[in-house]
């Protein structure tokens, strides 16, 4: 039974954190955590991502099957090119949440690209 001193929620059950715990040590990694944010302001591919986040195309290649993997991002075939896209919009609230809260506690909010987008899944 909930009591108002836990906040009046249950705990949610083992498989839910379980889950939950592999999401965060998925983006556990700077450069993962950087493609959700990267992603959660428009779709890329893995070029665009390389060139954004910093790195090499099969390091980031890497890192976006393991976020395939774990459903937080999908891809789709354009001409020649993978187009990746945030496949988890709950994922995003996450990471823009905690990426903004750390960045106003440390004095700077994260920039806002020219060419945002609002995020379609």
């Amino acid at each position: 039974m909930s009591t108002p001193a836990d906040g009046g929620f249950e705990d949610p059950p083992a498989d839910v954190l379980a889950e939950a715990a592999a999401a965060f040590g998925l983006l556990a990694t700077p450069a993962r955590l950087h493609i959700m944010w990267a992603l959660s302001q428009g779709e890329s591919d893995v070029t665009g991502l390389a060139d954004r986040v910093g790195g090499t195309l099969p390091s980031m290649s890497q890192h976006l099957t393991k976020l395939k993997l774990a459903g937080l991002v999908r891809s789709r075939r354009e001409g020649r090119r993978q187009v990746y896209l945030v496949d988890d919009p709950g994922m995003v609230t996450v990471v823009r949440l905690m990426v903004g809260q750390l960045a106003e506690r440390a004095g700077h909010a994260p920039a806002r690209r020219a060419d945002h987008r609002e995020l379609r899944v």
